[in-house]
């Protein structure tokens, strides 16, 4: 319903105003920065993404850039927006000011909107979901037998929300950019390892024994509080601003995995695991 909203609001400014009218403001290119790693990666954690067999999408989400007009809007705000999808709605609608606009009032209801999302701990959990075991049993054998990782089967590591929540897509967008600036790493509500994945890091199974090399798909736990509130557009004369009420915060926490890695546990063992 929400991505209506814009069309709505157009149509609503275009009956209700005489004097300022309404036109789409033209929308900026957000800007593509790298975030800086601030986790330090284990060695036992390693990148596949070139040896990965399914080419995962680059989950690329830059701040949405807003507009003059939106960034007034969001400035007269006195909870914060940083929901992109509301910023992206604001950005498609502006109002040009006129001199004979005094005396002139309207409030326009733009919806109930998760406005903001404040991050209270970023924890990486680097053995998150196994996604593989390879085995050899060299219990026969005289001298140490090598092996090295090969995925055996397509394996898809999903994260999510651990609660349900009000408008969940957008909750799950504003957590994701914000774990991902706190930690600088490629993170994805999903990510999918490929079969026949394979790295060339080689580990040693000595005579006598069973080597066991696991691997696990790496996360992020993501927890803090998520801020929603009604949301009206107000016009006043030559002033505009948006008001926000019935203001509301609820604690949430998520699961997102990092994308195209895997961390790996390797085991000798007299017996079968």
């Amino acid at each position: 319903m929400k991505k209506y909203l814009s069309a709505l609001v157009a149509g609503l400014l275009f009956m209700l105003l005489s004097l300022p009218s309404v036109h789409a403001a033209e929308k900026q290119e957000p800007k593509k920065e790298q975030a800086k790693q601030t986790v330090k990666i284990p060695n036992s954690v390693l990148n596949i993404t070139k040896e990965n067999t399914y080419p995962n999408p680059t989950n690329d989400m830059p701040t949405l850039q807003p507009s003059e007009f939106t960034e007034e809007l969001i400035n007269s705000s006195k909870v914060k927006i940083e929901n992109p999808d509301l910023i992206r709605m604001l950005n498609e609608t502006s109002v040009n000011s006129t001199p004979f606009a005094i005396g002139y009032r309207a409030i326009i209801y733009l919806g109930q909107w998760p406005l903001n999302y404040e991050s209270a701990e970023t924890s990486p959990n680097w053995e998150y979901q196994k996604i593989n075991t390879n085995y050899f049993d060299n219990r026969g054998g005289k001298a140490n037998y090598q092996i090295h990782y090969v995925q055996e089967a397509q394996k898809v590591v999903k994260g999510g929300l651990t609660a349900k929540v009000q408008d969940a897509d957008d909750v799950q967008k504003m957590m994701l950019l914000k774990a991902s600036e706190k930690t600088g790493l490629p993170l994805a509500f999903q990510t999918i390892i490929g079969a026949g994945t394979k790295k060339d890091q080689i580990y040693n199974i000595p005579p006598k024994r069973l080597g066991y090399l696991y691997g696990y798909a790496p996360a992020v736990n993501e927890k803090g509080k998520v801020t929603y509130g009604e949301v009206y557009l107000m016009l006043k004369g030559n002033k505009k601003m948006i008001i926000v009420k019935n203001v509301t915060s609820q604690g949430i926490g998520a699961w997102i995995p990092v994308q195209d890695h895997v961390s790996f546990g390797f085991v000798a063992s007299e017996r079968p695991r």
